[in-house]
């Protein structure tokens, strides 16, 4: 895996921690008491969660002491790596606490002895208590949301440090390759040094420059945890974060349209959350989930934002996705969904925000719409698999699958699965994909048409 630190949990393999020889509590400088002594196995599980939970908020607490992307990195990965050799003697009972402590501790030496301390005196007059402020994980996203550094810069540094993403998922919710995504973090944070581009929240006429490359990081933030690569289906540590800096970003920006509209996007997706897997762990696709275990309160908060957004004059992509998202949640069912008008909505969609996975997804829609005519979807998704962005996109060949199986042509069907299976970075769903190509005969003969693109 390439990458700094931030990239990826610490390996406790690789820093073995000491075991105690017999079970104490020691004294901890950073005033955090520990609790009882702990197993190896147990301290990496612990650090393994403090490092989903809490890695941004340390990363941004000790950039604002620092104004140095690359020391905050460093710091903060040897407090992590520090943690693994100590919470043996027992684990703090504020962990993300202890663990800010220690990274702003680490940098502070670091900075005392380089020979340009002098220059940066001037930025260390925050008080010691002082190391957790709520809006930092904004302030971190804005600042790398810069207007001097190029827009696929500013999303691939700030997928990196605001959620700890490694290169590889940062290069999978972006559709490139690992290398590229390794060189525009590496990139942006030389550009940040030489411009001396500040760590604040800009004042709020730089807002308007930066939103929508802040609006675009939190909702692939969103989407890296709604399906995650490995083996769980969610993080919720991702899904959480970006709802949060989504409230933020409305309470810093209380009249901006599309602000509203993405929360209310997020909002109406995580109340669906309960429904996505069967009790025994598998997907279960829109189609088929059952609409009670949906959480109302959320689904009327994101319905209640989405609408508003489009009120107060929401035409962008985020206003229109959130419609979208109104669409499927207010229908009574799957099968009462107004595929057409969800189709307007992506035909909207393309000329403000003109990509090839709304293409997929319109392209998608469109094979839904009673009566429609498959051959002519299959032809638009055909004509997607030259988008370079889609080759590694496993949404594609799947929805290739479903409509081919619809049409009878299960053998080209069987063949876009396996190539979906052999693209999607998520085990429950090669699981799902599994099934479905397992079952291509009674998948061609059901009535009830499915979207493959979960969620939809």
């Amino acid at each position: 895996m390439v990458g700094r630190p931030g990239a990826s949990t610490p390996d406790a393999s690789a820093h073995p921690p000491a075991p105690p020889a017999a079970p104490r509590a020691v004294a901890d400088p950073t005033g955090y008491p520990p609790a009882a002594a702990r197993s190896a196995v147990e301290v990496a599980r612990e650090v393994e969660r403090a490092h989903r939970e809490s890695w941004s908020t340390v990363l941004a607490s000790v950039v604002r002491l620092t104004r140095d992307l690359d020391l905050a990195e460093d710091c903060t990965q040897d407090a992590f790596v520090q943690a693994l050799r100590t919470w043996p003697d027992g684990i703090p009972s504020n962990p993300g606490g202890w663990l800010t402590t220690v990274a702003r501790r680490l940098a502070l030496d670091r900075l005392r002895r380089e020979t340009n301390l002098w220059r940066k005196l001037p930025l260390l007059i925050e008080a010691p208590g002082d190391v957790e402020q709520p809006t930092d994980p904004l302030r971190l996203v804005f600042t790398c949301c810069h207007p001097a550094l190029a827009r696929e810069a500013q999303v691939a540094l700030t997928l990196r440090l605001i959620c700890g993403l490694t290169t590889r998922e940062v290069a999978a919710g972006l559709l490139i390759s690992e290398p590229t995504a390794a060189a525009r973090i590496t990139r942006a944070k030389k550009k940040i040094a030489a411009a001396g581009i500040p760590y604040r929240i800009p004042a709020d006429e730089e807002l308007p420059a930066r939103l929508d490359a802040v609006l675009t990081v939190v909702h692939l933030v969103y989407t890296a945890g709604h399906v995650a690569a490995g083996q769980v289906l969610t993080r919720s540590d991702l899904t959480g974060r970006a709802v949060e800096l989504a409230k933020l970003l409305v309470r810093l920006m209380p009249k901006e349209p599309e602000a509203e509209a993405l929360l209310g996007l997020l909002l109406m997706t995580e109340a669906r959350g309960d429904a996505r897997l069967s009790e025994d762990g598998e997907l279960v696709l829109l189609a088929d989930q059952d609409r009670s275990k949906w959480d109302g309160k959320l689904l009327a908060e994101g319905v209640s934002r989405a609408t508003a957004a489009l009120n107060g004059g929401g035409l962008g992509r985020f206003a229109l996705q959130a419609a979208v998202a109104g669409l499927h949640v207010t229908a009574p069912s799957w099968e009462q969904t107004d595929w057409t008008q969800v189709v307007r909505m992506y035909d909207a969609m393309l000329i403000s925000w003109p990509t090839p996975i709304v293409a997929l997804n319109r392209a998608a829609a469109h094979s839904l719409v009673p009566g429609a005519n498959l051959e002519a979807a299959l032809a638009e998704l055909d004509a997607l698999s030259n988008e370079p962005a889609l080759k590694s996109y496993a949404y594609l060949p799947a929805t290739r699958a479903d409509v081919l199986a619809r049409l009878g042509r299960v053998q080209e069907a069987a063949e876009a699965y396996d190539a979906a299976i052999t693209l999607t970075a998520n085990e429950t769903e090669r699981r799902f994909l599994t099934r479905r190509r397992s079952s291509l005969a009674e998948h061609s003969a059901r009535p009830a048409q499915q979207s493959p693109i979960p969620d939809r």
